[in-house]
């Protein structure tokens, strides 16, 4: 089942074109890397899902479809974020408790039982491997944590919001191996319930953990498959070079 799919994408930035004639499709359930040099559009058409580009954005043309409705055009901001939700390359935890962070999402959204809150804050912390970690630091700042334990709570912040679809921009790229095993065992485990969007410059994190592959180049989507096939016999010869460290 077709969750995303992008059709005849093009991102400009000023004079820039950042992405071009991107069409892809994401599934289901599924871990779609997308792996390239800097300077790719890697990021660009990560946040260009959930509409972080809105203001940066100078013309977009194409077309982003969630479920087969139009992201920019049948949902509002609110309702696309809780539905998309995005975990940022360095740990950003709001300056409150643990619990406070959270919960913030979910008061946003109406919801203020105590009890039903305390529910959905272990739920989610359980879902990002942090609940055994933090169970009796619920009410410490979350700048007590350590970092890969903060990147864990963001992650636990967002499936808070019971989003259907999460980004992961760079989501181990300031974090050691260990706290790297924890966050791609969350991803694997978090693939039976969630769509996954993983922007990686490390391939070898992109083999371990995906179930298809894509490769950006200069903006341009330049092939998309299987992860096996990406990492062993790729089509294109770009790709080839890549992933063998040839470049970038």
């Amino acid at each position: 089942m077709v969750k995303i799919e992008t059709k005849d994408l093009h991102i400009w930035f000023g004079q820039v074109c950042a992405l071009a004639s991107i069409n892809l499709q994401v599934f289901s359930n599924e871990i779609l890397s997308i792996i390239g040099p800097a300077n790719s559009g890697k990021t660009t058409f990560l946040r260009a899902l959930n509409r972080l580009n809105d203001l940066a954005i100078t013309k977009m043309k194409g077309t982003l479809l969630l479920d087969n409705k139009d992201i920019y055009k049948e949902f509002d901001i609110l309702t696309l974020r809780k539905k998309i939700g995005m975990v940022f390359a360095l740990p950003v935890p709001l300056p409150m408790s643990v619990f406070e962070n959270v919960s913030f999402g979910p008061r946003l959204h109406g919801i203020n039982s105590r009890k039903r809150l305390f529910e959905i804050v272990e739920e989610a912390l359980s879902s990002a491997f942090l609940w055994d970690e933090v169970k009796d630091r619920l009410d410490e700042p979350a700048y007590n944590l350590s970092g890969g334990q903060q990147q864990r709570l963001c992650i636990a912040r967002t499936l808070a919001n019971q989003p259907e679809v999460i980004l992961f921009d760079e989501p181990c790229s300031g974090l050691d191996p260990i706290s790297t095993a924890k966050v791609e065992e969350a991803m694997n485990r978090l693939k039976k319930n969630y769509t996954i969007i993983l922007v990686t410059n490390n391939t070898k994190q992109a083999a371990r953990v995906s179930d298809r592959v894509a490769f950006f180049l200069m903006g341009e989507l330049i092939e998309i498959g299987d992860a096996k096939n990406i990492f062993t016999a790729p089509s294109d010869k770009r790709t080839e070079d890549y992933v063998a460290g040839r470049f970038g």
